[in-house]
């Protein structure tokens, strides 16, 4: 599906950052060791410093060296979410840059449910990325390739297609897993019951 494979190689190897379709909605995304990249994402989204990105990828266990061993509550949503609209926030690892987690001792991970973005997950090192919505801070989320381009043209390195695996438009449900406790900070696509 994806043509343009060694671009968006290239593009994230030399700090660059890329918008790309989720199962949600569009995210602007980098590889999670360039601190350069990470700084440049806050630049173009006119980001707030303390508030952090989160990592996805294609797969649960690319994330688990990026956090501590998850509680079992977090790993029962695991198993029932992901890949998904659910974002979960939980202890880091050393491996968790503070540039990313705006120096907070949580991060939030995620598996999307889309095919455009397992492929991109699948070439790039590691197969996780830093990411947050593809939008201006306080502007609504990109839902289609067309807003993508017209939020992110000229500022995104580069804006790939969503070969129509379109995103549903809502954003992800984010919980804190902290111990046994859970908490909902932001109520999106799933409805969790508590």
């Amino acid at each position: 599906m994806l043509e343009n494979t060694q671009e968006i190689l290239n593009v994230l190897e030399n700090d660059g950052v890329i918008a790309f379709v989720t199962d949600t909605v569009w995210g602007l995304g980098c590889l999670p060791n360039s601190q350069k990249a990470v700084a440049k994402i806050y630049e173009i989204k006119k980001r707030e410093k303390q508030k952090p990105l989160i990592l996805m990828s294609n797969e649960v266990y690319n994330l688990l060296d990026f956090v501590k061993p998850i509680p079992k509550v977090g790993q029962q949503l695991i198993k029932k979410y992901f890949p998904g609209a659910l974002t979960i926030v939980t202890e880091k690892s050393n491996r968790t840059p503070d540039y990313i987690t705006s120096g907070m001792s949580t991060v939030g991970i995620r598996v999307p449910d889309n095919e455009i973005f397992r492929e991109i997950c699948e070439i790039i090192p590691n197969h996780v990325l830093a990411t947050t919505s593809a939008n201006l801070s306080h502007q609504p989320s990109a839902k289609t390739y067309k807003q993508a381009l017209e939020n992110m043209s000229g500022l995104a390195d580069l804006i790939i297609d969503d070969f129509g695996y379109a995103a549903k438009g809502l954003e992800s449900t984010v919980v804190g897993v902290l111990g046994n406790e859970l908490r909902i900070f932001r109520q999106g696509e799933i409805i969790l019951d508590m």
